[in-house]
């Protein structure tokens, strides 16, 4: 055993070889056709796709906080309330509940709403070859003609760079979205509301000038945004930079996007494109993966880059499609908006043990910062104190209705107090848990023992309404005669979580309340086998997409297997419903979920599986998760493409679980791998209680172990030398190398 001591800031990570490679990219040979193929780029606040053959190379632009936020008139309605829907769902209102809660998100807005596109029409070049590399996120396209053209944003500024060297002739021209037209009032159900123009936004007012082009586009209520070009011709090099802007930023977003883009233009590029390399450098350091699976290992770092592009503290969270818009005329998949039963959480997953917590931050910066909407909300809906969280939800966190079943669920806030307690279990930051973890756990607890305060048939706490997402979709049987296991698990969750932080932050008597109160809820609903049903007397019928019955499992780790015998004899006749009842109604998301769940059994030959079923058919040829399967190898019945994002980054949180798991308090390396897997490597992922993990397989067994602690403390370690718990005491900044339990 060799140990030292090592010093470092919070986010400052040591150096560590070992970043993406040139193939963990994309290479196209074939020019990319469809903007939902395209080159990603981000930084949290700006993104770009980048496509095209070169007549012309398109750059679809975005920007995150473009959105269209009329509010929801019947949500502001005397008949909008709790009460009112347990009677007409009791009555058999259905069309009034249609009326009220569903109908609303069939209306083309609220919405995200993309930002436009820059054309560059490249005269005589033919396109020989595209590539991205996620290195230094920078997008690249080649032409016959000895052409090339490069294309960035900036890893911080809110800026793209554009650079053009070789013999074609060049015309720029700056596309904005079209808008423009009258509203046609509400659309048919469907996954995609329907053209840009139902917005009925006036036309864009366009300006330009022999070196630049621009537009400022109003939108409703007053909100504008405006985008920017401007370029510049050096002897050997065509240069041009763009910036968007919003209204949210200032009265003039034309001028703030002007300014921007004259001092890129002005300033020393050179050292511009220095600053953008070294953040990504750091992004890099922060963690990496090393497996024989090819395909899992790059869609890793593929997932891992675009999380780095898409969330950004100072920036809004992740939304369905990210800083990705759809540009094709219409309004982006679902809207592009927030959805909290399983899009926005997923999301954020691998943020926790990936060691990007400061990126993890923008989504609960944003969701602390919306609290009093959400409270307005509890209050206006549910007549009841505390706080709950709409399930769809637009950029203010407000509620934009859809499925009611689930938009109007009692339990959303639980599911995101969740990432509030894991930022406090993977960060240790004891101000987070005082001023953010435990003031937000506690008012969704408030809230919960409110609205659980009826009681069953025997005796315990239930929930009036409850459902499980998207069992039944959104028919009337989606709302369950007895609490289902989804909601149960939340609400169990949440009054424990609470008490535990209540006990940490000296609060014994709250701690005490909140213990009371979770005593009265009943038990889960099990099998004959020991399997979790969705509900009392209802098993899972069918394949379904959305694992909500197994939330128990994971993510909350109410079941585990350090639990002992029965833990683990549910969790493996739960895992085994699933596979006796197929894949057939499975989204790429349930692949990526199944690895998590998979993981936390210790099964490493399940969990390799699915993860390289998403890898290879649940993806496009950029890597972008598209819903349904494009293999056509039958994994699914869904063949869909629609882009969404969750389903990327819980492939990304799935890899982690394999290689790291810390939920039960003990570290655990290489918990779930294959045995194929005789060769692996991570170095820097993140245990619960502040520690940095790295650890390196080889020949079938462990052959190091290094930990850091940021914060000093305890740390309990399960060797994968001799099988033992190791307990390891560590000062702040201490760094212990282990090859042997020997010394220890």
């Amino acid at each position: 055993m060799l140990i030292s001591t090592l010093m470092f800031a919070l986010m400052a990570v040591p150096p560590a070889e070992g970043g993406p490679r040139p193939e963990h990219g994309l290479h196209f040979e074939t020019p990319v056709t469809t903007w939902d193929e395209a080159l990603p780029l981000g930084n949290g606040i700006l993104g770009a796709l980048v496509w095209g053959d070169g007549a012309p190379l398109k750059i679809s632009l975005d920007r995150t906080d473009l959105w269209d936020l009329r509010p929801v008139p019947e949500f502001h309605s005397e008949e909008y309330t709790y009460a009112t829907m347990r009677e007409w769902e009791k009555a058999g209102r259905i069309k009034d509940l249609l009326r009220v809660y569903d109908q609303p998100y069939e209306r083309p807005a609220p919405t995200k709403i993309p930002a436009g596109r820059i054309e560059l029409t490249l005269k005589g070049a033919a396109f020989q070859h595209t590539d991205l590399s996620i290195a230094d996120a920078t997008g690249a396209t080649a032409f016959k003609d000895g052409t090339s053209a490069r294309v960035w944003i900036h890893g911080i500024e809110p800026v793209g760079i554009i650079e053009i060297a070789g013999p074609a002739e060049l015309t720029p021209v700056l596309v904005a979205p079209a808008f423009a037209g009258k509203e046609t009032g509400p659309t048919k159900p469907s996954i995609v509301a329907g053209e840009l123009t139902q917005l009925g936004y006036p036309a864009p007012v366009k300006s330009s000038g022999e070196t630049w082009s621009a537009y400022e586009q109003e939108g409703w209520g007053g909100f504008r945004f405006a985008v920017y070009l401007a370029w510049k011709k050096s002897a050997d090099k065509w240069v041009a930079a763009w910036s968007v802007a919003s209204k949210f930023e200032g009265e003039a977003p034309l001028e703030i996007a002007k300014q921007r883009v004259e001092n890129a233009l002005a300033g020393d590029l050179a050292a511009l494109r220095a600053s953008h390399e070294a953040w990504w450098k750091q992004y890099w350091q922060q963690s990496g993966v090393s497996i024989p699976n090819a395909a899992i290992e790059r869609q890793w770092y593929l997932d891992t880059y675009k999380f780095g592009a898409a969330s950004r503290r100072g920036s809004p969270p992740i939304t369905l499609q990210g800083p990705w818009t759809a540009d094709d005329g219409k309004l982006p998949p679902w809207k592009g908006d927030y959805h909290h039963d399983l899009n926005t959480e997923l999301s954020y997953w691998p943020c926790y043990s990936g060691n990007r917590l400061e990126e993890g931050l923008s989504y609960l910066d944003w969701l602390w910062n919306t609290r009093e909407a959400c409270r307005e909300w509890t209050q206006r809906f549910f007549r009841m104190p505390g706080m709950n969280v709409p399930m769809t939800a637009d950029l203010n966190n407000d509620q934009i209705g859809g499925w009611r079943q689930y938009t109007h669920s009692s339990t959303t806030g639980a599911w995101l107090a969740q990432h509030f307690y894991l930022h406090w279990q993977f960060s240790g930051d004891r101000a987070f848990l005082e001023e953010r973890a435990y003031p937000y756990l506690r008012d969704c607890a408030v809230f919960i023992e409110a609205v659980t305060n009826e009681r069953g048939p025997d005796g315990k706490r239930t929930l009036p309404l409850s459902s499980s997402p998207e069992i039944n979709d959104n028919r009337p049987n989606a709302w369950f005669p007895s609490i289902t296991n989804y909601d149960l698990a939340l609400i169990r969750w949440l009054l424990g979580a609470t008490a535990e932080l209540a006990r940490e932050t000296g609060r014994a008597d709250d701690a005490a309340h909140w213990d009371a109160v979770c005593a009265e809820l009943p038990g889960f609903s099990y099998g004959e086998d020991g399997r979790l049903l969705v509900a009392r007397d209802y098993p899972l019928p069918e394949s379904h997409r959305h694992f909500s019955h197994l939330m128990a499992i994971h993510p909350l780790g109410l079941i585990d297997p350090a639990q002992g015998d029965a833990a683990a004899k549910t969790i493996r006749a739960s895992l085994a419903e699933l596979d006796k009842l197929g894949s057939s109604y499975w989204c790429g998301y349930s692949f990526a979920w199944l690895a998590s769940l998979a993981a936390r059994a210790g099964d490493g030959g399940k969990a390799e599986t699915a993860l390289e079923t998403f890898a290879t058919a649940f993806v496009l040829r950029n890597s972008f998760h598209c819903n349904g399967d494009q293999s056509g190898k039958g994994h699914s019945k869904f063949d869909y493409r629609p882009f969404t994002l969750e389903g990327n980054f819980a492939a990304a949180a799935g890899l982690q679980e394999m290689l790291l798991q810390s939920q039960s308090g003990v570290i655990h390396v290489f918990p779930a791998v294959p045995d194929s897997w005789k060769d692996a490597a991570f170095r820097t992922l993140r245990a619960r209680g502040a520690f940095l993990v790295s650890a390196e397989r080889k020949g079938g067994k462990t052959v190091r172990v290094e930990i850091a602690s940021e914060r000093g403390g305890t740390c309990r370690l399960h060797s994968p030398f001799s099988g033992k718990e190791l307990t390891l005491a560590l000062q702040p900044g201490e760094r212990i190398d282990l090859t042997s339990d020997e010394g220890t």
